[in-house]
């Protein structure tokens, strides 16, 4: 168990794009940070393919390839991480304390950078043909099916949205809902039905997500049942974008910093400053809107130049 008496300038819980570019600029500013990398290191991005809207990377980069150069580059300032997942926190009292399972960190500073992760419908190969064909980022991944048809499941207002984004690019969007009405604002299903690229099929759930490994990976068909008779059928389709929300990796700190409905971090307007001073929140924990890599290595930015001041302004 590391000694109690060690206090950490900065420690933070998560290792995306986020947290590892806290990691950079408090180790730059030598605070000599720790990175708590977690169940999922690097984030959502390793269990994406090819990512082409990251700046810098005019041919784009596999997201398994990118957060290893994010890692380094932290590292290489003095940045330690740790593979290990914090399983509780205590935030009541400073310095800050953080728990590994039974090692317990001190810190005098945290940010939270615990992302977010998609909801998923289940369907058998969902996970299989993720990244190849099954996606939950329209904004991420749309520009791979220019003149296709694809699926976007769900009823909601980001369903409709990312539906009418994908028709810059596919041919065909259909979207998919298990019941007949929506939970979508009137505006935004009105936008859909208007838009004659996009069609809808109603009382129907994806049973199975179909496809093929060689020559290239991908989705070439799904299974549909009916919810109203639990009939089925195959349907050739491209891809399929889930659209059914997300949810934010926040449960190690309910009752001790303030969210909204959807768990999602709350901090002062155009800041990373959660209400308990020297605890900050950065990333897709704190941000339902973006959702984007660069957004969230711009807001780790932000949380590690708030907690530097902080430190200072504190006399360390």
């Amino acid at each position: 168990m590391e000694s109690t008496q060690t206090v950490h300038n900065v420690l933070i819980v998560g290792s995306g794009p986020a947290g590892y570019t806290a990691a950079l600029y408090t180790a730059r500013a030598n605070l000599a940070p720790i990175v708590f990398a977690g169940l999922q290191p690097g984030g959502q991005l390793t269990i994406t393919t090819e990512v082409e809207n990251y700046p810098g990377f005019p041919d784009g980069i596999m997201g398994p390839d990118l957060m290893p150069l994010f890692e380094r580059q932290a590292t290489r300032f003095g940045a330690a991480v740790q593979w290990k997942l914090v399983t509780k926190v205590d935030l009541s009292a400073r310095p800050f304390k953080v728990w590994c399972d039974d090692e317990l960190y001190l810190g005098r500073t945290v940010i939270i950078a615990t992302g977010a992760e998609a909801k998923w419908i289940g369907a058998k190969g969902e996970q299989e043909f993720g990244g190849y064909g099954v996606s939950a980022c329209a904004t991420c991944d749309g520009a791979f099916y220019r003149e296709k048809h694809v699926f976007v499941v769900g009823g909601g207002d980001t369903a409709m949205e990312e539906a009418n984004f994908l028709t810059r690019f596919c041919s065909r969007v259909t979207i998919v809902h298990r019941r007949e009405g929506f939970r979508a604002s009137k505006i935004m299903q009105d936008r859909a039905a208007a838009n004659p690229k996009i069609d809808f099929l109603l009382n129907t759930e994806i049973d199975e997500i179909m496809g093929v490994v060689e020559p290239v990976k991908r989705v070439t068909g799904v299974r549909v049942r009916s919810t109203l008779d639990g009939s089925t059928q195959e349907m050739p389709i491209d891809g399929v974008f889930v659209a059914i929300g997300h949810k934010p990796n926040s449960e190690l700190f309910k009752g001790q910093l303030d969210m909204d409905e959807l768990g999602y971090l709350s901090t002062s307007s155009w800041s990373t400053k959660t209400k308990i001073p020297g605890v900050f929140a950065c990333g897709d924990v704190m941000d339902h809107v973006f959702r984007q890599a660069i957004t969230a290595a711009g807001t780790g930015c932000m949380a590690a130049i708030e907690a530097e001041r902080y430190l200072e302004n504190e006399g360390h």
